[in-house]
């Protein structure tokens, strides 16, 4: 038996109320979505927290890479740091337009402060750790700490 459109949307407003029970309430059986929070909410929240940076990590022969697209940040405006096998690379990027816009139409760039922290996979050589930025592509290259191959003991 074919179902109506009207009965799919009631059962999809049934699961999401079953997963989500907090965020719905109900009048007469009939599940309503709570309302959304007002846009100065939405605001504030992007103001907590930064922007997070991709980044591409991948292991040569015998060093570490990891290289982030950060185009249209200076050298100045990034901050890279280390400490026990965790990478940070932080830092602020700037439009340039000093205008004061009123009335966007589209907004999908980022401008703000960005960060991102990584568990480095392989034990690496921190204090030899080299770092470049070019065509807007910071690139760090760790040397990695080479590992002791496992020596045989003989069983008499």
């Amino acid at each position: 038996m074919a179902r109506k459109q009207n009965d799919d949307l009631l059962i999809e407003d049934e699961l999401a109320q079953a997963f989500l029970n907090d965020d719905f309430a109900t009048t007469d059986e009939q599940p309503t979505v709570a309302p959304a929070p007002a846009d100065d909410a939405w605001e504030e929240a992007d103001d907590e927290f930064p922007g997070q940076l991709a980044v591409d990590v991948y292991e040569t022969e015998g060093t570490l890479v990891v290289k982030a697209r950060t185009a249209g940040v200076n050298k100045e405006d990034l901050d890279v740091s280390i400490s026990d096998g965790i990478l940070t690379v932080s830092g602020t990027l700037s439009s340039g337009d000093d205008t004061d816009a009123t009335n966007w139409h589209i907004q999908e760039c980022y401008w703000g402060e960005f960060s991102r922290t990584v568990a480095l996979p392989v034990p690496v050589k921190e204090d030899e750790a080299q770092a470049s930025l070019k065509d807007g592509v910071l690139s760090i290259t760790f040397p990695k700490v080479q590992q002791e191959q496992a020596k045989k003991i003989q069983v008499l």
